[in-house]
């Protein structure tokens, strides 16, 4: 019993063995155990139920998973050499590797979180892979350059020269490229506020056509009348885009002139007939069929009716069908449609009707 007393309170560079040995276990618990239980998460952390509405816990089991075991190093060093007592270039180096490794691993928690975040809120389109690498390459320089920074300043150098010179120029590279930056920004803004993807129609001023591809300075449509037309993504969000691509129904106002010669009971028809055309066709939705206005020349009907954007046939389509339909019911119960006349009088004879042209 006496011997390992004597033995534990050996003194070995200044420190006694038990210190060394209790060091010894604060490095290998630090060292191993840690990286052990960063194992089991990463191994579970796919199989985890409801990930998608536990965000937080994701992020934090991400970042469990990137940290460097360089730095778990480091950190088992540290915390070993805070039970000895070393000399003072020793302490001095320690600190110094302490402050790098900290900052290494702020960075890298840093990173991971952003590209966490960024991929979180652009999605996994295809179109917004792009913005989104530049925008991550863009994060990480800006993160790395003030972590760095807040080392240098750690470990006692003047960095007051340096941030001066960074924010001249980079103020000086902003200025140069800002019409590149505002097209790149509003690249970004279309991948994360998604007002329209690839394969949407929109309607941009007079402009008319499907989104073909999304790029970091252009977007570029098919028009309707097949040339593509390139925009820059600053211009388009300035712009009043109508995302056609997105409508759940289109609405249709058709407008019926009826003959003034029409019997009270044939118009009374008219609505009838209307709806009855309508509703034969597939992915449509009557509103309304009313009289409303005793034009100069025709009793103007006005139908309301909706048809869905996704069906079968295209609108267009449908509206022929209506439109023949509604023509052909109306021929069918003798309705007149009327159309602009005028009265010739010539030399005080009877008048004569003409059409007007």
């Amino acid at each position: 019993m006496d011997y390992w007393h004597e033995l534990l309170a050996y003194s070995f560079l200044g420190n006694p063995l038990a210190d060394w040995f209790l060091a010894g276990l604060v490095f290998l618990v630090t060292f191993l155990l840690i990286p052990l239980v960063r194992s089991r998460i990463r191994a579970h952390r796919a199989r985890w139920p409801n990930m998608d509405r536990l965000p937080g816990l994701d992020l934090l089991s991400l970042l469990v998973a990137r940290t460097s075991r360089l730095v778990l190093l480091v950190l088992a060093l540290y915390l070993a050499g805070t039970i000895l007592e070393l000399p003072e270039r020793v302490e001095r180096a320690f600190d110094v590797i302490i402050i790098i490794g900290v900052w290494i691993q702020a960075g890298i928690w840093a990173t991971a979180a952003v590209r966490f975040l960024i991929q979180r809120r652009g999605g996994a389109e295809p179109a917004a892979q792009t913005s989104i690498s530049i925008l991550m390459l863009g994060a990480q320089l800006l993160l790395w350059t003030v972590f760095v920074l807040l080392a240098l300043d750690n470990l006692g150098v003047n960095i007051t020269a340096l941030v001066a010179g960074l924010g001249v120029g980079g103020v000086a590279v902003a200025l140069a490229v800002q019409t590149l930056l505002g097209d790149l920004f509003g690249s970004l803004s279309i991948a994360f506020d998604k007002p329209f993807v690839v394969g949407d129609q929109l309607r941009i001023d007079d402009i008319e056509g499907t989104v073909e591809q999304i790029g970091l300075k252009s977007t570029r449509l098919r028009s309707v009348t097949g040339e593509q037309v390139i925009l820059a993504n600053a211009d388009v969000l300035r712009s009043r885009v109508r995302n056609l691509g997105r409508m759940s129904e289109r609405r249709v106002l058709l407008r019926l002139m009826v003959d003034y010669g029409t019997p009270p009971e044939q118009l009374d028809l008219v609505p009838q007939l209307v709806e009855k055309v309508v509703r034969a066709q597939r992915g449509t939705r009557f509103l309304q069929c009313l009289l409303n206005t005793l034009g100069s020349y025709a009793l103007e009907f006005e139908a309301v009716y909706y048809i869905e954007n996704q069906v079968q046939y295209s609108p267009a389509q449908i509206n022929d069908a209506i439109n023949r339909g509604v023509f052909r019911e109306l021929r069918t119960a003798g309705i007149r449609l009327a159309y602009p006349t005028q009265q010739l009088v010539m030399n005080g004879t009877a008048p004569a009707a003409a059409s007007a042209e």
